[in-house]
């Protein structure tokens, strides 16, 4: 869409006016992991810290100018779109065990570095 039909140069910010707080998104995925894969998975594993120093308070994006400019707006809910990402990621462990994995980084460091 961007390509296609954006003004050449311009920059737009794809979001859902939807933020929610770190904490927020971590009991989101910890009751979608309780009530679906494990239930001795619960907020009691959530360990808080201090922040550190200089550290972002919010990340917040204005995806106006893609709605008003190209009529895009997103397709699904945070809530619809955020279960079903956990749930791509608990489908593919394999993928996930490999590109955390320490040959996958040696892997694109030799095919990409220094070309």
């Amino acid at each position: 869409m961007v390509i296609n039909n954006g003004r050449l140069g311009e920059v737009y910010n794809v979001g859902g006016h939807n933020e929610r707080t770190n904490i927020t998104i971590v009991k989101t995925v910890i009751d979608y992991i309780h009530e679906n894969v494990d239930k001795e998975v619960t907020e009691s594993l959530i360990k808080y810290v201090e922040d550190r120093k200089g550290h972002d308070l919010r990340y917040g994006i204005d995806p106006t100018k893609i709605k008003d400019e190209l009529g895009w707006y997103p397709e699904t809910t945070f809530e619809v779109g955020i279960k079903k990402t956990i749930k791509w990621y608990l489908d593919n462990e394999a993928w996930m065990k490999n590109v955390t994995s320490g040959d996958y980084q040696k892997y694109y460091s030799k095919m990409y570095e220094n070309k």
